[in-house]
């Protein structure tokens, strides 16, 4: 295990945000397919100032999984801990601007691919090779994900990584917020 060999390994949902681009001769909008999920975009941006990272999750193997590895392998973000879904798609979120530039939601995620990440397919040496683990709260939606995040939290204290939560909270995803708080608590305090 070649530790410091990732600036960041990061964990969570890789998506496709369907965002309005404008309206179509008949008067209907027009929807671009972006790569999207806080994890990445962590990724993405620490990528841009030098740092090396890698990702862990799942995409459905379909043409919107394909681009999203093919986008972040582009951007340089390691992508050996991207795992391919075989039966789930990928999960795909629609996203509206209000006027105030405020945004709102629609999620096709039941399931989606990304929730299908497994605790057997964490790899303690890919997150033992960081500096930083990083977390969004997404992937605590759903108890499978749910057990892969713990499991590697467990495993990026166990290695002394630092450990860092996007509380990124999206309530379509949740049966309630209550829970979503709950989950999100509980991230603290995963003891090895």
């Amino acid at each position: 295990m070649e530790k410091g060999k990732y600036s960041v390994v990061a964990l969570g949902e890789l998506l496709i945000d369907f965002t309005e681009n404008g309206i179509s001769g008949q008067g209907n909008p027009l929807l671009e397919a972006n790569p999207g999920g806080a994890p990445c975009n962590v990724l993405a941006m620490l990528q841009n100032f030098g740092h090396k990272t890698a990702f862990i999750g799942k995409v459905g193997k379909d043409s919107f999984g394909e681009l999203l590895r093919d986008t972040i392998v582009q951007l340089g973000i390691d992508a050996t801990g991207l795992l391919f879904d075989e039966e789930i798609p990928t999960t795909l979120a629609f996203v509206h601007t209000h006027e105030d530039g405020d945004r709102s939601f629609s999620f096709y995620r039941k399931p989606g691919a990304d929730v299908m990440l497994k605790e057997d397919e964490i790899s303690e040496e890919m997150i033992g090779c960081a500096k930083v683990f990083h977390s969004g709260t997404l992937s605590m939606t759903d108890e499978g994900v749910e057990k892969a995040t713990k499991k590697a939290v467990s495993i990026a204290k166990k290695n002394n990584l630092l450990i860092s939560f996007d509380q990124n909270l999206r309530p379509p995803l949740w049966k309630n917020l209550e829970i979503a708080k709950e989950k999100m608590e509980v991230l603290h305090f995963i003891r090895i």
